[in-house]
């Protein structure tokens, strides 16, 4: 669950982190359409001024983390909106394989070109990304690696994903040498299960290492496996904006001597070739 409030409660360490972490300037709609018994249904926040525009919109898709459907963090969704991003997800169980991510993007692609919709003409197909907490996390390599569409992903956000080594007891398996867009690995550091059992240290300097494309980590300090859906969005806004909006802003916490690497409330931040 992410607290409705949590863009004015959360503790942010740095001018940017606390700017992006702040709502956007855009009221936000909602759009939602029935699927399959597995995914219900395709729910879609946008900005509701810039899609009346004759301008295309980039895209946020997410991947649910278990237990945790998109009608439970919906107050992410219209954070993420309000920015000027399409933000799609479905209420998916069993999100680790990435298929409910493809059918997300794969329907906005088909809404793209369908002049009855409201998102007719309104993707803008180079400026796609992704992020995912927890399953959702292991979800989004999948996305980005095996999909019809995953060469369409600009970027992607991994929030405390599942090692690997407990992904393979899971049959969750994902293949992170396969990356080639840039990714942002974050996790906690606090509570056994996020670091013993989800993603311990060593596990997640692993799986950055395996990692060719641009890449960064980090570990927001004191928050357990739970937070880390929300605590980080200041950064994860920063990073979408930067890489799907252009916003050198933006840029500034992550690149050269970014504010991300002398946030005290981060830890083990590390990054090559942003």
């Amino acid at each position: 669950m992410v607290p409705s409030n949590y863009t004015e409660t959360v503790e942010t360490g740095g001018e940017l982190e606390s700017y992006y972490l702040k709502n956007g300037e855009h009221e936000v709609a909602y759009f939602e359409k029935d699927i399959d018994e597995d995914f219900k249904k395709y729910e879609v926040y946008y900005p509701k001024d810039l899609i009346k525009e004759d301008t295309t919109l980039p895209v946020i898709v997410t991947v649910n983390g278990t237990g945790v459907k998109a009608s439970k963090y919906k107050t992410q969704f219209k954070h993420f909106a309000s920015w000027g991003f399409i933000v799609i997800g479905t209420e998916e169980e069993e999100s680790w394989d990435g298929v409910a991510a493809e059918s997300s993007l794969a329907f906005l692609l088909e809404e793209n070109e369908n002049s009855e919709s409201i998102f007719y003409g309104k993707i803008d197909v180079n400026n796609i990304g992704i992020i995912g907490h927890s399953q959702g996390g292991a979800g989004v390599f999948n996305a980005i690696t095996n999909m019809e569409h995953s060469n369409l992903y600009k970027t992607a956000i991994s929030l405390s994903p599942t090692n690997e080594e407990m992904a393979v007891s899971l049959k969750w398996s994902y293949d992170v040498t396969k990356i080639n867009c840039p990714i942002m690995l974050l996790a906690g550091t606090k509570g056994d299960f996020e670091m013993n059992m989800v993603i311990p240290t060593e596990a997640m300097y692993e799986l950055y290492n395996k990692i060719s494309a641009p890449k960064l980590m980090a570990r927001r300090k004191g928050m357990e496996h739970g937070q880390m859906l929300y605590s980080a969005d200041g950064y994860n806004t920063a990073w979408f904006m930067w890489h799907l909006q252009e916003d050198e802003n933006a840029a500034k916490a992550f690149k050269d001597n970014g504010e991300i690497y002398t946030n005290e409330l981060y830890q083990e931040q590390k990054s090559d070739s942003l």
